[in-house]
């Protein structure tokens, strides 16, 4: 009962004093995560970031045999550290491997899009299975795995899982995309370390993440002059820009940069029409877009899609920079390495404050 106290007091992302019976988990960002030890198992709930006030899931790790609790309502049982699961985005499966746990990848959805070399050879020699189409996973081969859990990112009025929702397997909600800050969502790797049994390596990640980052926080708030951005381009008909609360818009602040749709309210990306873009963002001094190709983006290649786009002040200046999600890191590494991605923002914007310093993704556009 203490335990349970203690998980309730902590809806909102507020962190309770540690009670009887159950030591609340201390996070320093996360606003949707809290996690009370108890004995022989971990209590963990995850605020419905769509609801104020009200819970995403609940979830009961323990450890040894699973008799020592009984699931209740919106309450998941999880066997910890998990063996065998499935993750259903190459975030999570790069994410494993970075915690020492390639082995406990049964299988992965989106093959297609896996980069992560380890990946890429347990794909190649079959050690690693194929469930298929992340939105609409092979029922079959899922059950012909038998995994203890499956890693699933929850979307608001999604309506569900779908079909794996009555296999009976634990699905982890992955909600860490939906926190309000960069380190809040990296933080969530201590969750995930502690499914996976490599709690001490998690925290000592998280660690060396949180110390960089805020170093390059400070650093960029010696800049003289703040430079403006604006975020991507048209994809289709259609630009979609990261909200003012996303995490990429809380590293660009960090930055010290002026993001232009910092005022936006949303944790996610925005649909804007190419002249809403163009009315607020066509003067940013700077001007960073996510892509993916064989052929590196170019000033010309951006014309021939869009001749509207010489009119952004960061194409005449030539202050443009892109980042080829298929032949980079970018996805796998950013949710939980926000510090890399500080740093090219910084070398971006403020390039004399890190001098000799290399960007990792975001490289400026040939001609």
């Amino acid at each position: 009962m203490a335990c349970l106290f203690a998980l309730m007091a902590c809806a909102g992302g507020q962190t309770p004093p540690a009670r009887a019976g159950g030591d609340t988990l201390r996070l320093k960002y996360s606003t949707l995560l809290c996690m009370v030890e108890c004995d022989g198992h971990v209590e963990v709930s995850i605020a419905d970031p769509w609801h104020e006030g009200k819970t995403l899931h609940r979830y009961v790790l323990v450890r040894d045999s699973l008799d020592i609790v009984k699931p209740g309502a919106y309450t998941t049982v999880v066997k910890v550290p998990l063996r065998r699961c499935i993750p259903l985005s190459t975030v999570y499966a790069a994410l494993m491997v970075e915690l020492g746990s390639l082995d406990a990848v049964a299988a992965i959805a989106d093959r297609q899009y896996v980069k992560t070399g380890e990946l890429q050879r347990g794909c190649a020699d079959g050690t690693i299975g194929d469930v298929g189409n992340s939105s609409s996973p092979d029922i079959e081969r899922i059950v012909s795995l038998s995994p203890d859990a499956i890693l699933a990112s929850p979307f608001e009025n999604s309506g569900g899982y779908g079909k794996i929702e009555g296999l009976g397997i634990p699905i982890i909600e992955c909600a860490d995309y939906m926190e309000p800050t960069a380190l809040g969502r990296a933080e969530w790797i201590k969750f995930y370390g502690m499914l996976l049994g490599e709690e001490a390596r998690a925290d000592s990640i998280f660690a060396i993440v949180d110390s960089s980052y805020n170093a390059l926080k400070a650093l960029a708030r010696k800049a003289k002059e703040r430079k403006s951005m604006v975020m991507d381009k048209m994809y289709g008909s259609v630009w979609y820009v990261p909200g003012g609360k996303s995490t990429i818009g809380s590293v660009m602040a960090d930055a010290n940069i002026d993001y232009v749709f910092a005022d936006n309210g949303s944790a996610g990306s925005v649909a804007m029409a190419f002249e809403a873009v163009l009315d607020k963002g066509g003067e940013a001094d700077l001007w960073a877009m996510r892509y993916g190709g064989r052929a590196g983006a170019t000033y010309k290649s951006l014309l021939d899609e869009n001749k509207g786009y010489g009119q952004m002040a960061a194409f005449g200046s030539r202050q443009c920079y892109g980042c080829n999600v298929e032949q980079t890191l970018f996805f796998e590494e950013t949710p939980f390495r926000p510090d890399y991605l500080l740093a090219d923002f910084v070398l971006m914007a403020y390039p004399e404050l890190m001098a000799g310093g290399k960007k990792r993704y975001f490289q400026k556009l040939g001609e």
